[in-house]
């Protein structure tokens, strides 16, 4: 059974109704690194936000793990063009927010339990620091304190931090410069091999697909809107 099941996905927005994705059918194996590239309005980070499950199709269906999802969840990390950092805590504190706050919720933060866990996942994120290629002195830094290549290493590893079956990523890189990009693609790549997560890559740079993917999927403005 493929970990990530489209079938016959239709998405469109607006009055008058524009189709955005038509008649698109898709099965992604776990373990595979899939980049999604097409030029600007072809719908591929809609793609992506379906996958996650922030948004629904009008017609067809997706499946992830065998099941529908009609919210977000653990099981799919997410990391978009723009680094999602919370510029008021440490680098630290933004690796460990997501599960301290999804394991325990604002109540059970102040519970023996919470602080037994905090230290694990602190342990944890230090963890995630080297492999992002971050020293430890980094780890109190906050992110005006970093550069734009450094954030995103962050924002991957606070993506990781869950262990996601599934890592979705919205250009992820377009916003680096060309030496840092190429620097966090390699590292990437790296990461993948080490853990095995499913990625799906959304780019419009077709040497970076072909850099990353073991499979590139080519969305076609064009066919989408003569609804193909």
């Amino acid at each position: 059974m493929p970990l990530i099941h489209i079938e016959d996905l239709f998405v469109a927005y607006g009055t008058p109704s524009r189709a955005v994705l038509a008649g698109i059918d898709l099965e992604i194996r776990e373990g595979e690194f899939v980049c999604v590239l097409g030029q600007t309005g072809c719908g591929k980070s809609t793609l992506l936000r379906l996958v996650l499950g922030s948004e629904q199709p009008l017609r067809g269906r997706i499946q992830v793990e065998g099941r529908e999802h009609h919210q977000p969840d653990r099981s799919r990390g997410y990391v978009p063009q723009k680094y999602s950092l919370f510029p008021d805590k440490t680098v630290l504190d933004n690796i460990t927010f997501g599960p301290e706050v999804s394991e325990f919720g604002l109540p059970g933060r102040f519970t023996p339990a919470f602080y037994r866990r905090r230290k694990q996942l602190r342990a944890e994120a230090a963890e995630y620091l080297w492999r992002i290629g971050l020293r430890e002195s980094d780890a109190k830094k906050y992110p005006d304190q970093l550069s734009g290549g450094m954030q995103q290493r962050v924002a991957i590893a606070q993506a990781l931090m869950t262990k996601p079956r599934i890592l979705l990523m919205d250009e992820a890189f377009s916003a680096l410069d060309p030496g840092t990009r190429r620097g966090m693609q390699q590292l990437l790549r790296e990461l993948w091999k080490a853990t095995g997560t499913t990625i799906l890559f959304v780019t419009h740079n077709t040497d970076e697909a072909l850099r990353l993917g073991t499979r590139v999927i080519v969305l076609a403005k064009e066919s989408v809107d003569q609804g193909s």
